[in-house]
Parts: C-alpha cells; sequence; structure tokens
C-alpha cells in the first residue's frame, strides 16, 4: 500500500542588497487586513509606528512605507533600526515571496530533489 504524501516546499534567498530603498518603500502586510488592525498593531508595538499605510496590492494585502528611508534609498535611523529590520531579508522563509524588481536578492524554490542533488 502507498500513501501520497505531499512535498512541503522551502524558499532560499540569495543575493545582495542593491540599497535601492524599495523595501523599505514598498512593504507588504501579510498580518494585518484593515487600517484599525494595524492602528492596533502600531499600539501594541511601538517599532511599526515608524511605517504608514499608502496602498493595498492586488492580493489586498496592505502596503506600507518606512518613513525613515531617505531619497538615495538608505535608512536615516540605521544604527537604531528595528530587529524585524535587521534580519531583512530572512535566509529562509516557508512561502512563495515576492521582491521587488531591480533587488539584489531573489527566492529561489527548494524541493527535495534539489537537497538530493
Amino acid at each position: 500500500m502507498s500513501h501520497f504524501v505531499p512535498q512541503r516546499m522551502k524558499y532560499e534567498i540569495t543575493g545582495a542588497c542593491h540599497k535601492c530603498g524599495k523595501c523599505c518603500r514598498y512593504l507588504y502586510c501579510r498580518d494585518v487586513d484593515t487600517e484599525n488592525e494595524f492602528k492596533i498593531m502600531q499600539f501594541l508595538y511601538p517599532s511599526y509606528r515608524r511605517f504608514s499605510i499608502i496602498g493595498k496590492d492586488e492580493d489586498n494585502n496592505l502596503v506600507l512605507a518606512c518613513k525613515y528611508v531617505t531619497d538615495d534609498g538608505l535608512c536615516s535611523v540605521y544604527k537604531k533600526r528595528p530587529s524585524f529590520c535587521r534580519r531583512y531579508p530572512a535566509k529562509r522563509i516557508n512561502y512563495p515571496g515576492k521582491l521587488h524588481e531591480g533587488c539584489g536578492y531573489k527566492v529561489e524554490q527548494k524541493n527535495f530533489q534539489d537537497y538530493l542533488n
């Protein structure tokens, strides 16, 4: 008897930052659906007060922008940036992420066969 076992996909982030600032000007918020929920998140987590809502994407996720990114794409408070900014982008993610065009990073899909090779 055989059983179907679904293959879990992993995604790996490779490359290097081009310092364009797009990741700071257009952040996609997947965990919060409404402006009111975002305001609650800003209240509970003060580090999110650096972001403002600039719209929604095609999947209806909120799109945020950081008020500390400069015109040349750099962080004006680099040494005081929150930990989630320091860790961006995570080296491995469990969902198919999208990055901005021209970003030096890319998302590579990894499956079981890739690890065997």
